[in-house]
């Protein structure tokens, strides 16, 4: 390697180090929105799922500018209340007569290699939000002081309030099977004038990082219209210019119209409400979040120091209460509240009817294929074999399937290396006329029996099964924990160190390397200038750059990809060459046995 060669792979690396520093130097984020600070004292014996049960910071909403968004904060203790069911530990709260945070049973909050001090601790939900889920904000006249009571009733909880005005607030939670919690709301005038009811924002969730190590890029707001699903995330409320300048922040977004679902989710998880009834609009907000609690924190790790999260509601319009049962609004929910796994939110899709599946953003041209691959993935593995494993098999089936595109690739790119001189005087002979030239060419082509575009087929019908792969591994819950060689977690980097502070990922080194080499391999492109070979040369690093921090998955496949890809390259090129030398070879050996003349 010369020393061009050094310093290019050099100014890379130092750059694939420092960028995230040097953006976050120059473009600092935004101090978070001031946060009320309350003590509680939690009045039951237990409080699983990492929060703290005395001294719990309850932090309030900041002011917005519509009337209903204000939180008030209850002086009085909090009161929790624990429902549970195979899958999930539900905890509510009297402070807002809501569902506070939800433990997933089966999903440790930390995988991998890393250790916390208490690895019993699991993946919660609305963790440590400002306000509970199906707290209504609306003012005084709403709210009162927001403390409700708790009580068991039959297989669920029911949490009321009586306000002065005479506006009495029952919700009922019932928790079923497959994640779903039912909940009934009654809004009821009990005296005998009736009572103007402001706007409400009816909360349902807040989106949050599944641990302290969760930057969450990919958490983020879907909804679902009936016709089509759509999502923001932080990049949204970030408005930065191409995507790496930072613009006016936005503080909040709101959807109009039909909303058949919402789910605030992160990578994994989902926080889905379906609302009976259909509200007048979503509204989403970007919150700060308290500080991770440090036995959540695994040893050698540091935690986001600025964690945020995406809080959502359904807004409906004020109205006239009047007196008696008959009157009372009610208002009936589904939650989904548990993992993204494919088959489990088809299920509810079917039952439901509501594309609850679109969750996963598995829609459009590339969802097709990535929606086969996962598919493909779960059935591979019900035969026993490793998720790394069935990542490999669906690689090797899938160059089988392109082998004979990418064998008429590679001889179709080494013919038109072995035609460059000849392609070369053409255009040299015809520079002044360039029509002249596309056309000498055309026929220069079609006479050798050469098609330029062959050498472009394979990577054109391979590029919808590379995304479908990426749009798969962004949310493959299947992932999450599966070990392979150093990896300890497909669906997170494979890091195995950290210099500097910075990241030492294996796997995107190795991806790089036989990127190279299979470039090596490749013959240069006819009426290639230097700079343009000198750019596919160093392609590469391109690479290396934008997938190193990628999950240990994506750059398992296309290291795979890349090996198969030399080797099918090594095999064509040495059945050519056979070929060749028996054409050679076998003119004189028929001329040798021809019979001699007397």
């Amino acid at each position: 390697m010369d020393r061009k060669s050094i310093t290019i792979l050099l100014v890379a690396f130092l750059l694939i180090v420092s960028w995230f520093k040097l953006v976050e130097f120059l473009y600092p984020p935004p101090p978070p929105r001031p946060m009320v600070k309350m003590t509680n004292t939690v009045a039951t014996a237990t409080n699983p799922g990492g929060v703290s049960g005395t001294n719990l910071p309850t932090p309030a909403l900041p002011a917005a500018p519509t009337a209903p968004t204000q939180w008030v904060a209850p002086t009085a203790q909090e009161k929790l209340l624990v429902l549970e069911t195979a899958e999930v530990r539900y905890t509510f709260t009297s402070h807002g007569g809501g569902l506070k945070f939800a433990e997933l049973k089966r999903f440790p909050k930390i995988v991998g290699n890393r250790k916390v001090t208490e690895p019993d601790r699991v993946v919660t939900l609305n963790t440590k939000a400002p306000v509970a889920a199906m707290t209504i904000l609306g003012g005084e006249l709403v709210q009162g002081d927001g403390l409700f009571t708790l009580a068991k009733a039959g297989q669920g909880m029911r949490a009321e309030k009586l306000l002065p005005n005479g506006l009495r607030v029952v919700k009922e939670f019932t928790p079923g099977t497959n994640y779903l919690l039912h909940v009934s709301v009654w809004l009821e005038n009990t005296k005998g004038e009736a009572i103007p009811l402001p706007a409400q924002e009816w909360v349902f969730g807040t989106a949050t990082p599944i641990n302290p190590l969760d930057k969450g890029p990919l958490m983020k707001l879907s909804w679902y219209d009936g016709e089509k699903s759509d999502s923001i995330g932080d990049a949204w409320f970030e408005n930065a210019t191409l995507g790496c300048f930072p613009g006016t922040r936005r503080t909040e977004h709101k959807v109009e119209g039909k909303i058949v679902w919402a789910a605030a989710q992160n990578q994994f998880f989902t926080m889905t409400a379906v609302p009976k009834q259909a509200a007048a609009q979503l509204l989403t907000r970007h919150v700060a979040l308290p500080p991770h609690d440090r036995a959540d924190v695994p040893e050698g790790d540091t935690p986001v120091a600025k964690p945020f999260g995406f809080q959502s509601a359904f807004v409906y319009p004020g109205q006239t209460l009047f007196p008696g049962p008959t009157n009372a609004v009610h208002r009936e929910f589904t939650f989904f509240v548990g993992p993204k796994e494919y088959q489990t939110l088809a299920r509810q899709a079917k039952q439901m009817g509501n594309n609850l599946d679109l969750i996963m953003d598995y829609g459009g041209f590339f969802g097709f294929f990535a929606k086969g691959l996962l598919v493909s993935m779960n059935g591979l593995h019900s035969f026993g074999l490793n998720y790394a494993w069935c990542i490999i098999a669906i690689t090797v089936i899938i160059k089988l399937l392109f082998w004979p595109l990418t064998a008429i690739s590679t001889r179709s790119m080494k013919r038109m290396s072995e035609l460059a001189p000849q392609m070369k005087l053409i255009q040299e002979k015809y520079k002044e006329d360039p029509a002249k030239v596309q056309q000498k060419t055309m026929e220069f082509y079609r006479e050798n029996k050469v098609n330029p575009m062959a050498g472009c087929l394979p990577m054109l019908v391979q590029f919808p099964v590379f995304i479908g792969f990426y749009t798969m591994l962004q949310s493959c819950i299947e992932l999450r924990g599966q070990e392979f060689l150093w990896a300890h977690d497909l669906s997170q980097e494979d890091t195995v160190a950290y210099l500097f502070g910075f990241p030492l990922n294996p796997l995107p080194i190795v991806m790089a390397v036989t990127m190279f080499y299979q470039a090596r391999l490749a013959p240069p492109s006819p009426g290639m200038d230097p700079m343009q070979q000198k750019i596919m040369k160093y392609m590469p690093m391109m690479f290396v750059f934008i997938l190193y921090r990628f999950s240990a998955a994506l750059t398992l496949y296309w290291t795979v990809q890349n090996v198969l890809t030399i080797l099918q390259t090594k095999l064509t090129k040495l059945q050519d060459e056979k070929k060749a030398a028996l054409g050679k070879s076998t003119p004189a050996k028929i001329e040798a046995e021809k019979p001699k003349k007397r």
